[in-house]
């Protein structure tokens, strides 16, 4: 039986990763290792972590992340107080399919979509 998932993004600069992650969308370090060249974040019930790829092109990095939230105007609202750029093709918008979504970039351009059923 399959229980969660946590995702393995890559970055290029874990002090760049962690910052954005922790000051900015408000995620908390897991754990007490620092282990070289790897990340590890969460945030209520959801964990993603990081790989370095110190060579990454962000403009060709296809990484992609959907996470499922409540409150997800609250959320927006939030990341918009840190200044979190919106992504600009996915503003806070109810889809086709039933959910309520926004995006955004981090640092090495792994996408995150943030929805919420409506």
């Amino acid at each position: 039986m399959l229980t969660e998932i946590h995702p393995k993004l890559p970055m290029r600069d874990k002090e760049i990763t962690k910052d954005f992650y922790l000051n900015q969308l408000g995620f908390q370090l897991l754990g007490d290792a620092d282990y070289d060249g790897y990340l590890m974040v969460y945030k209520d019930s959801i964990q993603i972590h990081f790989f370095e790829f110190k060579d990454l092109d962000p403009a060709e990095n296809y990484g992609q992340v959907y996470i499922r939230t409540e409150n997800i105007d609250l959320i927006y609202k939030g990341f918009l107080e840190n200044q979190v750029k919106i992504h600009p093709n996915a503003p806070l918008a109810i889809k086709p399919w039933d959910q309520k979504e926004f995006s955004i970039l981090d640092p090495d351009s792994n996408l995150l979509t943030f929805g919420e059923h409506v």
